[in-house]
């Protein structure tokens, strides 16, 4: 049985049943004969269908943002922002497949000739995380979908009813009814069935969305089965501002990447990396920010930040501010479990990091912001790469082309300048290091789950 749970309330919201191996080995089954009608849909055809469930998701928003906020706490404005852009991958995918996918001719000076075709593969497990519990599933499901695959879904057990919306979503918009599909599967029961799953002779690879330790469980369990993955994992972002920076628009959108979501994204602003010169003015700006957040019920329009998706999560986060307040850091503010019902936690910020301290360089998920002072901009690149993650970063100058030569220095998939770390269907997304491998979104993404194969010959 599985229990979701209102994270501003601490209230049971809903129990689900979980699946036993039978039902799952009857889900693929079902899923994998829609899955050969499907594949052999001309992309035209597919992309009606994605339309439909575009029009569908922004016709539908305000009833699935509600559930939203009410399984993991954000705040009713952002669940909104997340359907409409689930909405906009399935358009851009349904415009952009059949220019992604296209075959590509060759020929070469002996006379051979050839074309390279991106076939599908087979049924995709997508094993999908809880904080952005319908952007996280569109993004991965919607190219493998277009490329002709299925989709068997692994959610998290907290945000079940969003599994089974989006389920019904893509059945309302005329889908084959098992091409997409949910599994519901029991805390004690994940890694046995999961495993199980990924073995699977119809499933032909593993897309995750995680932790580092959930990636390296699943990619252990899919070499051994020799699956394909991409795995999107965690991440400890930097956030560099240099001393030609304009610092309060600096401040605004690092607080705004900070406290997105309550902080739970890989993609959060996790570590600014303030150069000396503005380090004090950066910090003053900051603290006033943070301090000046509302925090509350996620359905009251002037809140800005709700609770933290679990309680585990919460003493998670606590633990390390902790950890590192008696390492030495400075707590400006927050930092404090508050009483009352719900998970929620502070904004936070701890300045005068240093090396040693647990959140120099690892991931803290949830409102937490960081400071780490850098005299110069050579010192500020090696304390960004100096993490085991290498997810997003961004850089805040008013001079591009030196912002320039510090992105070529990060070691990250994604770098943006003056703005905010944020995955965009039209630009490949991922990591590096332990921040996984394998690209989503733009054309990258669409190939990810393909067969690329080569047809020579030779017509003289």
């Amino acid at each position: 049985m599985i229990i979701t749970v209102n994270p501003s309330t601490a209230e049971p919201i809903a129990e689900y049943l979980t699946m036993t191996s039978g039902e799952i080995r009857e889900v693929i089954t079902l899923s994998y004969w829609d899955y050969i009608s499907w594949r052999d849909r001309s992309l035209l055809e597919r992309s009606v269908f994605m339309k439909r469930l575009a029009k569908l998701l922004r016709l539908e928003k305000d009833q699935h943002a509600a559930l939203i906020s009410r399984e993991m706490g954000k705040p009713l404005a952002q669940a909104i922002a997340e359907v409409e852009k689930s909405a906009w991958v399935c358009d851009y995918y349904a415009d952009h497949a059949a220019s992604f996918l296209k075959p590509e001719e060759r020929e070469f000076e002996d006379g051979v000739k050839g074309v390279v075709k991106f076939e599908p593969i087979g049924l995709v497990l997508g094993v999908m995380p809880w904080n952005f519990p319908f952007w996280q599933v569109f993004r991965f499901a919607v190219p493998a979908i277009m490329a002709g695959n299925g989709i068997i879904l692994k959610h998290a057990p907290n945000v079940t009813g969003s599994a089974i919306a989006i389920e019904q979503l893509f059945r309302d918009a005329g889908f084959p009814a098992h091409l997409y599909s949910a599994v519901h599967i029991a805390l004690e029961d994940v890694d046995l069935l999961t495993g199980y799953i990924i073995e699977h002779p119809a499933i032909q690879g593993v897309s995750l969305t995680g932790s580092t330790a959930a990636g390296r469980a699943v990619a252990s369990k899919s070499g051994k089965a020799l699956k394909k993955t991409v795995l999107e994992l965690g991440g400890s972002d930097p956030y560099i501002i240099l001393d030609d920076a304009d610092i309060p628009e600096a401040v605004n959108l690092c607080a705004a990447a900070r406290l997105l979501n309550c902080g739970q994204s890989c993609i959060s602003a996790k570590r600014f990396i303030v150069h000396s010169h503005v380090f004090q003015q950066f910090e003053h700006l900051l603290l006033q920010r943070m301090q000046s957040v509302v925090m509350g019920d996620p359905f009251d329009p002037k809140v800005e930040v709700g609770p933290l998706a679990r309680h585990d999560l919460r003493e998670q986060l606590h633990g390390q501010v902790t950890r590192s307040v008696n390492e030495g850091a400075r707590l400006l503010c927050g930092g404090k479990i508050l009483e009352g019902k719900g998970f929620f936690y502070p904004p936070t910020v701890l300045s005068g990091v240093h090396k040693w301290m647990e959140v120099y360089s690892d991931e803290t998920f949830g409102p937490v912001a960081t400071l780490i002072e850098a005299k110069d901009d050579c010192e500020a690149i090696i304390i960004a790469n100096d993490t085991p993650y290498g997810l997003g970063s961004a850089i805040f100058s008013s001079t591009i082309e030196r912002a320039l030569a510090i992105a070529d220095q990060l070691e990250v998939g994604n770098c943006f300048i003056n703005s905010a770390v944020k995955s965009d269907p039209r630009v490949p997304f991922g990591g590096v290091k332990q921040s996984g491998y394998g690209r989503e979104l733009s054309v990258y993404g669409i190939r990810e789950f393909v067969n690329i194969k080569s047809i020579c010959f030779n017509d003289r």
